[in-house]
């Protein structure tokens, strides 16, 4: 399975006459973890949505893999492109292994059943997640948490090259936020996330973008990027950054 080169070259997305994100630009490389970072309401989802095709761009392409994603067959785009959202709306009346079997769909035949591979790869997943105790369980009698870790066994599912996730740490108690990027950040594929929390995107992530009023306001390594005048331009906090002494990634202390 090889990774995916994604290009977003100079997107806008509108909301009648509000612009959502205002010629934006990213690259992702093949293997690379990329993270979007930025206060609330600075175009994030909105941006995500354009690269796992919900939002189609007022100007500018979304390129995967030299394609335009916009242009690719939806069965092509499925087997490529996985997507975590952060509310997803879903209250499947199935089982937790049901829901995470739902991930291979793009891979198979209409109605065809389970292969070995299949229930291998299901396996993995819940596993990867910390949710293999949870497999019989009815999705819809999950705590929130468990939801979460759910919905990301069933996108390592796919199997996609390209992973894009919307705040995939939400309702995760620490460890199971460890756990999970962890688990993206092994995968042979190229994943791009919105984070809040700046010291995970720093340990986690190979380059960050940083998001502000629909506009990048700053890009590159989270040693670069992260800085006390970058906290207070586009968070208006005070904060210090220092290198951790044992993970050599910065670290955020932010000031009352």
């Amino acid at each position: 399975m090889a990774a995916t080169d994604l290009d977003v070259e100079g997107v806008t997305l509108t909301a009648g006459a509000r612009h959502l994100v205002r010629d934006v630009s990213l690259t992702a490389r093949p293997g690379e973890t990329i993270g979007l970072v930025g206060p609330n309401g600075s175009g994030k989802s909105s941006l995500l949505r354009a690269v796992y095709r919900v939002l189609r761009p007022d100007s500018g392409q979304v390129r995967v893999d030299g394609a335009d994603a916009w242009s690719l067959p939806v069965r092509q785009l499925a087997r490529t492109v996985a997507a975590v959202v952060q509310e997803s709306g879903a209250d499947f009346d199935l089982a937790v292994r049901e829901v995470v079997a739902m991930g291979r769909t793009p891979h198979k035949r209409l109605l065809a059943g389970d292969t070995p591979e299949d229930a291998g790869l299901i396996d993995s997943a819940l596993a990867a997640v910390d949710a293999a105790h949870l497999a019989e369980r009815p999705f819809d009698r999950l705590s929130g948490g468990e939801r979460q870790r759910v919905l990301i066994a069933r996108a390592l599912t796919q199997q996609p090259t390209l992973l894009v996730l919307d705040e995939p740490t939400n309702h995760l108690d620490i460890r199971h936020q460890l756990e999970v990027l962890g688990a993206l950040r092994r995968l042979p594929a190229t994943v791009l996330l919105a984070l809040h929390d700046l010291n995970l995107a720093a340990y986690y992530c190979d380059r960050l973008y940083v998001l502000n009023e629909g506009e990048i306001t700053a890009s590159g390594p989270p040693v670069e990027v992260l800085t006390p005048r970058l906290l207070a331009e586009v968070y208006g906090v005070a904060g210090e950054v220092t290198v951790h002494p044992r993970t050599g990634a910065p670290q955020v202390t932010f000031l009352p």
